[in-house]
Formats: structure tokens, C-alpha cells, sequence
């Protein structure tokens, strides 16, 4: 099997088969259709549309020519204050090919520009306005500076829910003849939680070892525990029995290759699950939360998780 990216093979190429948004996407295709855009803003999680829908507007502004019209840049990229200086002014100071007023300069992952850069930005998008337009992708709007939002329409980006991300997971299935069962299809979701890119990742790395996709395989690539192993060493610590729990813990852990961050994620999910009254799932989420800060501090993560394992035996 060719192992061709799927994400780019099955990119969405115009604005009806984007999934999910589907309100940002009317009203981006409203702008478009009259060839005229103002500098846009698109925040939101990873994997959910937002560099899809940025090249569907040049695709469809600037046709065949869209690739001369369009400089992208990406974190990869130098991302100082010479870059916005020189690369970014020298391409919005040219004229735009074709019958389309402007360029478009596409910035992704902007919030991880330096303070200066995005001052210089500010800038550059007003001196450039006449012939250029910018689109600037992040995952926290809160990390791009006031004037830059101020100067730009924002679209807000949500997870994709189940009922968009499936029908593309079916398709992608179908056309690559391979076979999933419904409980799979749960898993891949619940891994992904909403990431196409990542659903699609993962899917290709399953179907590279074998054409039947199960929910241990997929588990297995994506390096998480399953929920029911999660579930089952919460209910041996609050049985009081710490030693068991923490011998289940070191094996699930070793077993899928779990850091301390990814466990303390899925402990959090699994606490919902439980039985317990209200106010001891708050103080054990409240627990969670510590653990994780502590360890995001350097603190040894197996120390920590195991004593939020006795968090769960003192219950």
C-alpha cells in the first residue's frame, strides 16, 4: 500500500465538502463570492479545519493561479521580526496575477509569532491593504495582540463532532477498502476527540498493519489505554487495594508507552464514569489537576501518579 498522506489526499478542495463549521464556512463563502475579503482570523483547536478552509478561499479566488497569489508561512518557518520585515513585505509590495485585487498571505500558527513580530505585522497589514490580504490561523486567540484582532473578521473553530467526523472516517473506509466495526469507529473518535487530522493519522498507521480495524488496534497506535483498563484501576484503588492499582498502572503505562501527562488526561476522563457522589468526583478531578501541574514542573510523573492513586485509597 502507497503510504501517501491521507490528510492531504482527502482534503476537502471546495467549500461543500468541508466538514463540520458549517456557519464559518457560509459566511467566508458569502466573502469570497464577492471577490472581496477582508484580513481574516481563524482560531481553534488542531486538526479541525482551519488551514483546509484558508486554501479553499484561494482555490477558489485565484483558480489555477492560486499557488502564485499565496505565501505561506507555518511554525516550521523563521518567525522573527526580519520574516514579517522582508519575506512577508517583499510578497505584499507585488501586484496580484490575475483579475483578483490582492494577494493572500496565509500565517499559520500565528500565536507563536514574537510580541515584535506581531507589532511589525500590525504594520505591515495596514501599509499593504490595498494589495494584499492577510489570513492568520491559531490555536489561542488570547496569544495574538488586540490590534491585530481589531483589524480582522474572527472565526471561531470548534472540535468536529461525531456525527461530521464519521461520515468522513466511512468514506476514507470505503474508498481504501478496508473493513471497521461500529465499536472502532467509537474508539477512533474518543482518541481523537474531534482532531480529523489526528482521526486520519491514526487510521492510516492501522490500516498499514491490517485491513480489519479494531478498537485494540487503534488504541494501540495511538498510544492510549483504553478506558475500560483506566476505569478498572480506579475501582482497585477505591477499593482500598493501592498496591494492586499500582502495579496496573506501571503495566497499562509501560505497556502503551504512556507519559504522565497522557495518564493523568485519561485518569480525569474516567472519573465522570465512576459511581461516586458529586463532591468526591470534584475533589478528585481538583487532584488531577494538581498531579498534572506538578509534573508539567519536573516532578518525577510515576512519584505523582502514584500518589494520586492513594488520592482514590484514602476515599
Amino acid at each position: 500500500m502507497e503510504f501517501a498522506l491521507w490528510t492531504e489526499k482527502y482534503r476537502p478542495k471546495t467549500f461543500a465538502e468541508i466538514r463540520g463549521q458549517q456557519e464559518i464556512v457560509k459566511r467566508v463563502q458569502a466573502l469570497v463570492e464577492q471577490r472581496n475579503i477582508p484580513h481574516l482570523l481563524f482560531t481553534g483547536p488542531a486538526g479541525v479545519g482551519k488551514t483546509t478552509l484558508a486554501l479553499v478561499v484561494c482555490k477558489s479566488l485565484f483558480g489555477e493561479s492560486w499557488r502564485e497569489n499565496l505565501l505561506e508561512l507555518n511554525a516550521s518557518d523563521e518567525r522573527g521580526i526580519d520574516v514579517v520585515r522582508n519575506k512577508v513585505k517583499d510578497f505584499a509590495r507585488t501586484k496580484a496575477i490575475g483579475d483578483v485585487p490582492f494577494k493572500i498571505i496565509y500565517l499559520d500558527e500565528c500565536d507563536a509569532l514574537t510580541r515584535e513580530a506581531q507589532q511589525a505585522l500590525r504594520r505591515t497589514m495596514e501599509s499593504y491593504a490595498q494589495t494584499t490580504r492577510f489570513i492568520l490561523s491559531a490555536n489561542y486567540a488570547s496569544k495574538i495582540i488586540d490590534p491585530i484582532q481589531s483589524r480582522c473578521a474572527v472565526f471561531r473553530f470548534k472540535p468536529l463532532p461525531q456525527e461530521e467526523l464519521l461520515p468522513l472516517i466511512e468514506k476514507i473506509i470505503k474508498e481504501e477498502h478496508l473493513k471497521i466495526d461500529k465499536s472502532a469507529e467509537q474508539a477512533l473518535y474518543e482518541v481523537c476527540g474531534g482532531d480529523c487530522r489526528k482521526a486520519e493519522n491514526i487510521l492510516q498507521s492501522c490500516a498499514a498493519m491490517s485491513k480489519t480495524i479494531t478498537a485494540e488496534l487503534i488504541h494501540a497506535m495511538a498510544s492510549v489505554a483504553r478506558p475500560k483498563e483506566v476505569k478498572e484501576i480506579l475501582e482497585t484503588a477505591i477499593k482500598g487495594d493501592f498496591i494492586a492499582a499500582r502495579k496496573k498502572l506501571l503495566d497499562t503505562m509501560l505497556r502503551y508507552g504512556l507519559s504522565g501527562h497522557d495518564m493523568v488526561k485519561q485518569i480525569q476522563k474516567e472519573i465522570i464514569q465512576l459511581t461516586l457522589e458529586g463532591r468526591k468526583k470534584a475533589s478528585l478531578i481538583e487532584a488531577c489537576g494538581e498531579i498534572e501541574f506538578r509534573i508539567s514542573e519536573g516532578s518525577d510523573e510515576f512519584v505523582q501518579l502514584e500518589a494520586l492513586l492513594a488520592r482514590f485509597a484514602l476515599l
